[in-house]
């Protein structure tokens, strides 16, 4: 390579290093900003989830004091001053009393802290439908048949989480009508449903039992396969 060549090429590189330090000078500041807004933002994301687990944390520390009582009107009550905001947490909270209620006798007021759960808007539709069933197995026979059956049909419509107990309820609903027949038929489509659990085979297939039905085959063999596979204690 000749003189000329060598000396054109540093040249050119010299013109290179001079547009890219003035490229920097006009635009590195959008670097350091873009690297700020980064760290940043991974900041304040590790704040806000430490804030997050450090609620967590105390409301589970307030409602493990609140349980920590003797009896269960106690609970109830020190459950009743722990305060949360989320929609979820708020659920549960309530849950846990609604159960500390009806262990105390108060069967009303668990009643009613249920039904405040099941209407709420900003409660989880899963904790709403467990509120509505908790509060329509509460009641029981205090309650008219109707306005359990309604409540149940309600919550045993095709997708609904709590579909195989809603229509467990109905079946016993059928049995205190003296409708036998009514209740076999719907335990039989609890056998049949692919959602069906263990506990739940069981208690269908005893039921049918009870009231002079007859099980179906498959379902009994199902079952003892279930039982055969429990360990044992």
């Amino acid at each position: 390579m000749s003189d000329t060549d060598s000396f054109i090429d540093e040249v050119n590189d010299e013109v290179r290093r001079d547009k890219l330090y003035r490229l920097m000078r006009r635009y590195g500041w959008i670097a350091v900003v873009a690297i700020l807004l980064i760290v940043g933002g991974a900041a304040w994301t590790e704040y806000q989830k430490a804030q997050e687990r450090a609620k967590a944390e105390a409301l589970g520390d307030a409602m493990l004091a609140a349980l920590r009582a003797d009896d269960p009107a106690t609970r109830a009550a020190a459950l009743d001053k722990v305060t949360t905001q989320d929609g979820a947490s708020a659920a549960v909270l309530a849950l846990l009393r609604a159960a500390e209620q009806a262990e105390a006798g108060e069967d009303a007021a668990a009643a009613q802290t249920l039904d405040a759960v099941a209407l709420s808007p900003e409660i989880p539709e899963i904790y709403r439908e467990i509120a509505r069933f908790k509060a329509v197995t509460l009641r029981g026979a205090e309650a008219p048949v109707e306005e359990r059956r309604q409540a149940l049909e309600a919550l045993a419509q095709p997708g609904a989480p709590l579909r195989l107990l809603a229509i467990e309820q109905l079946a016993l609903v059928d049995i205190e009508e003296g409708n036998a027949e009514a209740a076999i038929a719907r335990y039989r489509s609890i056998l049949d449903d692919a959602e069906l659990t263990p506990d739940l085979q069981q208690r269908a297939l005893q039921v049918i039992v009870a009231l002079g039905g007859e099980p179906d085959a498959e379902a009994v063999a199902a079952a003892d396969v279930e039982t055969a596979a429990e360990p044992t204690q």
